[in-house]
């Protein structure tokens, strides 16, 4: 059995540097003190989920947040999943960036969230990401010594091409930060974790912020892991809380040899094709 223990951290946002630093180390303490080999914080941790935020908040790769972040990892020797941020290019682009660092605190992935959250609801959510954000255009897999993971955010789960792309590149975890709302939570939430993490055979994580009920978007929270057999391992409920679970890497192979999906792809008849920066 490969062992890999993931501490989901479902997390208030805390805007307030001082007090966010606090508790990144304090939480990313906790996990190391449980046994830990992975921390996973939740999408936007440290700025409102709001479009009117997200240019204030934006920071340069290499910024503050950033040092932040890859300190941490440093400091208490663990792969830090630090969530997303808003991220500002040299052309002055905003994403949704998702960065991952190893114990050393080099940055070992970004992952720019590729498909923006554009959607309108009758009588739920309406919202508008491309107003502010820039689309990512990347496949994002990464080596952490324990297997080869993927990297997604939110809205990036209900588009299957990219899940298959990121596990016909390896992934057998997939880390996925995210916050859906009280009116697509309790409808997919749970179902798209399942069906993606089957569908492809691998581990899926999805980390979310805690809920407040007083912020302008209300998260769903629930942070999830999926196993490759569908079937849900763990799930936090509403509020904050420090989520470890462990999960036996190997299952998926066992799982893909007794159901060979990745095997019986019909090539011959249909492909899937990655193609950089388009």
């Amino acid at each position: 059995m490969t062992v890999l223990r993931i501490a989901q951290a479902q997390i208030p946002v805390y805007t307030q540097k001082q007090r966010l630093t606090e508790l990144l180390r304090e939480t990313a303490g906790r996990a190391v003190r449980g046994g830990a080999d992975l921390l996973a914080l939740p999408e936007m941790f440290c700025c409102p989920y709001d479009i009117n935020a997200f240019a204030a908040f934006a920071e340069e790769e290499g910024g503050p947040l950033w040092r932040l972040c890859s300190d941490t990892a440093r400091r208490f020797r663990i792969f830090l999943s630090a969530g997303t941020m808003p991220e500002r290019d040299s052309a002055g682009h905003i994403y949704n960036t998702a960065y991952v660092f190893a114990p050393d605190g080099s940055r070992i992935a970004r992952h720019r969230k590729m498909h923006l959250f554009d959607i309108s609801i009758a009588g739920g959510q309406h919202f508008q990401e491309s107003a502010v954000l820039t689309a990512g255009d990347e496949v994002t897999v990464f080596e952490t010594g324990h297997c080869t993971m993927g990297l997604a955010v939110c809205y990036d789960i209900r588009f299957p091409e990219l899940f298959r792309l990121m596990t016909l590149k390896g992934a057998r975890v997939i880390l996925v930060p995210a916050s859906f709302n009280m009116t697509t939570g309790p409808m997919h939430w749970e179902l798209l974790f399942r069906s993606q993490a089957v569908s492809n055979q691998v581990f899926l994580a999805g980390t979310a912020p805690a809920r407040d009920t007083g912020s302008s978007y209300v998260s769903w929270a629930h942070s999830i892991i999926t196993d490759p057999w569908g079937n849900v391992i763990s799930q936090a409920g509403e509020t904050e809380e420090l989520l470890i679970t462990q999960i036996d890497l190997s299952l998926c192979d066992r799982v893909r040899e007794q159901i060979p999906v990745l095997q019986h792809l019909r090539n011959d008849v249909y492909t899937l094709t990655e193609r950089h920066g388009s």
